[in-house]
């Protein structure tokens, strides 16, 4: 046995994506959005005003790839991605990340054209964020998954300042409902 194969499992990456080929999977997606070339994937007369919306923009066994639209006052509540890379490009509007640095909630506005990556263990809460300048219909975002998702756990921080799992999910949709 060579001593390759003696590695710590924590090294072995749950798919062979990295989170930059996630960030240009979703750049990639959001030019297609703009394009209209999902157009035929969105609901008659555009994304709901008053709730989320979503549609699988690409799905394979090593990626999936999901337009979502963001409304106010609607929260994904913390979570994270379980086994999952992950990453965003905001297409139109602007959204607000609430993530969880290890020892503080930090927050970070991403307007149209900003991206993120999420790597494992990434635990955050996605919300629309108001726009400076009025724009009609809900803001929307472009993610990648990889592998595909197949659980989110959800937490909140406790009063001692730590971060408490509440519950983890079975789920084949994008960002929990």
């Amino acid at each position: 046995m060579s001593v390759a194969s003696l590695s710590s499992p924590s090294v072995v990456a749950p798919t062979r994506l990295r989170l930059p080929d996630l960030l240009h999977a979703t750049d990639r997606a959001a030019d297609g959005v703009l394009s209209g070339h999902y157009d035929h994937l969105l609901p008659a007369g555009g994304p709901p005003a008053d709730d989320r919306w979503f549609t699988r923009l690409h799905g394979d066994d090593e990626l999936d790839v999901w337009l979502i639209s963001w409304v106010p006052e609607r929260s994904t509540e913390l979570h994270d991605h379980c086994g999952s890379l992950g990453a965003l490009t905001v297409v139109s509007g602007a959204l607000h990340e609430t993530r969880w640095d290890g020892d503080a909630l930090r927050r970070r506005r991403l307007e149209a054209g900003d991206q993120a990556g999420f790597p494992l263990g990434w635990v955050h809460d996605v919300v629309w964020a108001p726009e400076t300048i009025t724009l009609s219909g809900p803001t929307l975002s472009v993610h990648a998954y990889s592998p595909p998702l197949t659980a989110m756990s959800y937490y909140e921080v406790t009063q001692r300042n730590t971060l408490r799992r509440n519950r983890t999910e079975l789920t084949d949709k994008p960002e929990g409902e």
